[in-house]
């Protein structure tokens, strides 16, 4: 039976500012966070950066599980476009913990290899025949073992601009994570891309902007860790992204993966008060909204 939307909504540890960059900011505890998930009504989650759960797949299911969080998954970097770099024996040992946990969803962003993500390199043609083989390549590795693999664009990977996203979708076979906020300030128009192949979406990243951030990013005028730390990303209805326009089409055409709520949140201490979960909490309830609508 198909669950109803409501049902695939999920969270994400970066809306709590936890953040696989060195020195992204405070740090908050896994407990706070996945408690602070079931008290606005989440009962999934994406798995967050290397060493915030635990790496054993038995005991990454047993912590979701004492909080009853279901496992969707998780965002995993890995440098795609380097001749001679093999990303297989990594990614399979993080399918493991997957596969553990009962996720379905990889997550993959194209690395750039340098330290977060306010600049990366240009490709090359056999930088770009690389990425885009081992797209397939780590696809195909996902499926074999039950799990739906994504590209992820994403400011300050190799795949972040609109034509990166259209050599993605022309030269390979993989399927989309839609980041409704990152496509934005990278340049793409999340709606259109939307309505324009939603067949090759099949997990989302529920964002909102504030587009007056983002057109600084794309001039030059702020790194996007400046633009992030200023609040260019806002709870969802309170910005500029087409959220509306972006499950109307998803739900239209037979969409039925997660909706999975992501704010990139910079903490410079640890929040004495509400904190992060404010924001989310309106997300949810925004999100809850569209669904009770009929999604636009």
């Amino acid at each position: 039976m198909a669950r109803q939307p409501e049902q695939r909504i999920a969270g994400a540890p970066i809306s709590w500012g936890v953040c696989e960059v060195p020195g992204w900011g405070h740090q908050l505890s896994p407990q706070r966070v996945l408690t602070e998930m079931r008290e606005v009504g989440l009962s999934a989650t994406e798995v967050g950066p290397d060493g915030f759960l635990p790496a054993d797949p038995a005991k990454l299911a047993g912590t979701l599980a004492e909080h009853d969080l279901q496992a969707v998954g998780g965002f995993v970097p890995v440098v795609l476009h380097v001749p001679g770099h093999d990303p297989a024996p990594a990614v399979d040992r993080v399918l493991d913990g997957f596969v553990g946990a009962g996720a379905k969803t990889l997550v993959l962003s194209a690395d750039s290899g340098l330290t977060g993500y306010d600049s990366r390199p240009v490709l090359d043609d056999e930088g770009w025949a690389t990425l885009l083989g081992n797209l397939d390549r780590l696809a195909s590795l996902a499926a074999d073992r039950g799990i739906q693999a994504v590209l992820h664009p994403h400011v300050g990977t190799m795949v972040e601009n609109p034509d990166d996203v259209r050599r993605v979708l022309d030269g390979s076979g993989i399927a989309l994570c839609l980041d409704t906020g990152h496509l934005l300030i990278g340049g793409t128009d999340p709606a259109e891309l939307t309505r324009q192949v939603p067949d090759r979406i099949a997990h989302t990243h529920m964002k909102d902007v504030d587009n007056r951030f983002a057109r600084r990013v794309q001039d030059g005028e702020l790194t996007y860790t400046e633009a992030v730390r200023e609040g260019m990303y806002r709870p969802l209805g309170s910005g500029d992204v087409d959220v509306a326009a972006i499950v109307g089409y998803l739900e239209g055409h037979g969409y039925d993966g997660w909706y999975v709520l992501e704010q990139d949140t910079i903490l410079p201490g640890d929040p004495s008060g509400e904190g992060p979960v404010g924001d989310v909490r309106t997300s949810v309830e925004y999100l809850r909204g569209l669904f009770a609508k009929g999604g636009a």
